[in-house]
């Protein structure tokens, strides 16, 4: 019975959501977000000099870096692929055959 408590709750939440049907997104980063990261953890790393230029591009890499293999996900999504290593499992192989359905379905 606690079963599908558990479910219909889930449901409701998932329903109620801020993310709902957008549970994955990739994650915005900009080279201001890294610097005022980097500024509170090091104060003055980011001082105006001779290597400002080349700490502008460290940044801007690390950005676009960042924001090709990180995702926020939804706090829901992420619980139930923690607790099922079976569902992650079987996203995980609908991505890697991605392509092959496609190529099979045009003619």
């Amino acid at each position: 019975m606690s079963d599908i408590l558990d479910e219909a709750q889930a449901l409701v939440q998932c329903k109620a959501c801020p993310w709902y049907k957008q549970c994955v997104l990739p994650m915005r980063l900009t080279e201001d977000d890294l610097r005022k990261q980097l500024e509170s953890s090091i104060p003055g790393a980011t001082a105006p000099g001779a290597g400002q230029y080349g700490m502008q591009q460290l940044l801007s890499s690390l950005a676009a870096a960042a924001e090709s293999s990180l995702l926020e996900g939804c706090p829901i999504f992420i619980g139930r692929l923690r607790s099922s290593p079976k569902l992650a499992e079987q996203i995980k192989k609908l991505m890697q055959d991605w392509t092959k359905e496609s190529t099979e379905q045009t003619p």
